[in-house]
């Protein structure tokens, strides 16, 4: 029997290695970027995905913002406009 395709917990529920990006982020696999969870327990019960289903989500997220965008939002702006924004209002002569 051929058992080299068979589901292996250890495989599926250990993500690579994580690899620090900043003071506060961490990346597993490429382009999936968290939250150092260390940061996060205190307040929030950290899940523990398949690797699987953790690329599926990635992989999904355009699709979902595009959704939420399309039912929800009556303008898309960029994140820079939004940094532009908020530079603008720092340095105006009323704040």
């Amino acid at each position: 029997m051929n058992r080299t395709n068979g589901y292996r917990y250890g495989e599926q529920h250990t993500p690579p290695a994580p690899q620090r990006v900043s003071d506060v982020a961490l990346t597993t696999f490429e382009h999936v970027y968290e939250v150092d969870p260390r940061l996060m327990e205190r307040w929030v019960l950290q899940q523990t995905f398949p690797n699987w289903d953790s690329l599926r989500i990635m992989n999904a997220r355009h699709d979902h913002l595009d959704w939420m965008h399309r039912h929800f939002a009556e303008k898309v702006l960029t994140g820079s406009e939004l940094l532009a924004e908020v530079d603008a209002a720092d340095s105006s002569p009323d704040s």
